[in-house]
């Protein structure tokens, strides 16, 4: 099938998912579960990288950044911009997409291909809106509450690198991280998250819906699902970039 074919198909399967709902109160339910199940399922794995990110890239950035001619505040600033810029918002996504995104394409392969999907159509239900909307709802609102705790953790992981290696003084790190700060950049994280969440979440369920065969075939749409977010992801930080940050 042409990328054409599958873009055709994308779009009507998102129109679709997007009809006005049965009932409000149904999907409203379903989109708090999607929100625990996205936003406080990730939160270990998006605190322990985060954690580790900022301490590494401030390792990093005091191994290249040692020169006398360097500000001593460097290291501190040039790992508060990295983690808001791109790490938080980038890195995490692509991890996300990876457990997020799996999940997604598998859970919805397994329903096509048991018939379940068909089984709601039978029941008068739209499994367009009533599997996909509150995923991608869901997601649209959390992740940017991932990508601020992302960021936050990993300016507390450099800080705590500072504290136990001592390659930069707590007060220049401090410093550093207070030092001419762009808020821009926040909002420049966030808008990244909310395309990134639609990404992840219109990509994977609609690997999920067209998925037919057995589980092989489900392994497979999971599979497609991480890898298809992933390049896309890297498209649109690319354009997003150029966008918001050149001139």
């Amino acid at each position: 099938m042409s990328i054409f074919a599958h873009l055709g198909k994308y779009y009507v399967l998102m129109a679709q998912a997007f009809a006005k709902p049965d009932k409000f109160k149904v999907v409203w339910k379903r989109v708090i579960d999607e929100m625990v199940a996205i936003g406080i399922g990730s939160i270990p794995i998006v605190a322990i990288l985060s954690i580790f990110m900022g301490a590494v890239t401030l390792l990093q950035m005091a191994y290249n950044f040692s020169n006398p001619l360097v500000p001593p505040y460097t290291e501190g600033l040039a790992t508060r911009d990295t983690m808001i810029l791109e790490f938080a918002p980038t890195i995490i996504s692509l991890i996300l997409a990876g457990k997020v995104g799996s999940s997604i394409a598998g859970n919805l392969g397994t329903m096509k291909v048991t018939e379940q999907i068909d089984a709601l159509e039978i029941m008068g239900v739209n499994p367009q809106s009533y599997l996909i909307m509150p995923k991608i709802v869901a997601a649209l609102f959390v992740f940017p509450f991932i990508v601020v705790i992302s960021i936050f953790l990993g300016t507390l992981g450099g800080y705590v690198a500072s504290l136990l290696t001592g390659v930069v003084s707590i007060e220049k790190y401090v410093y550093g991280i207070r030092y001419d700060f762009e808020a821009f950049y926040v909002t420049y994280a966030l808008i990244k998250a909310e395309f990134f969440a639609l990404i992840i979440t219109s990509v994977s369920s609609y690997q999920g819906f067209i998925t037919s065969g057995g589980a092989k075939e489900v392994g497979d749409s999971g599979t497609r699902a991480v890898v298809y977010s992933c390049i896309i992801i890297l498209l649109f930080d690319l354009i997003l970039t150029q966008l918001l940050l050149t001139n």
